[in-house]
């Protein structure tokens, strides 16, 4: 599965932006859609991902500011944030996971800096 990630660019301090990642194919059902992102020199983290349940999970600092939602006919999971932060600043990464085979897959990733 190739993952296409798009939407990064730069936005001041307290403004939106909504991320898309489209995947070139359907995987196994059920699967877990979702972002993870990464600051040079730290470790990758969890920003947020939904299940084909329904079931999200969300990096703390990301609750109520962020929300994630996902097309299952589109293949596509998308990213709203809002009232982001210069600290939000930092590569987006696209993840599906198939949960059955538990068979995990990125996307190229995606440049979000928040700055004013």
């Amino acid at each position: 599965v190739q993952l296409q990630a798009s939407g990064g660019g730069r936005v001041q301090p307290g403004g939106s932006l909504t991320l898309s990642c489209t995947g070139s194919r359907s995987i196994g059902f059920p699967n877990t859609m979702g972002w993870y992102r990464q600051v040079s020199g730290k470790q990758r983290e969890l920003v947020a991902t939904m299940s084909t349940r329904g079931g999200t999970n969300y990096g703390d600092d990301m609750k109520g500011r962020f929300t994630v939602f996902r097309d299952n006919a589109k293949n596509t999971v998308y990213l709203q944030m809002n009232s982001l932060k210069p600290e939000d600043t930092a590569v987006y990464y696209c993840y599906v996971r198939d949960d059955l085979r538990l068979l995990a897959y990125w996307g190229q990733g995606t440049q979000v800096t928040v700055s004013s």
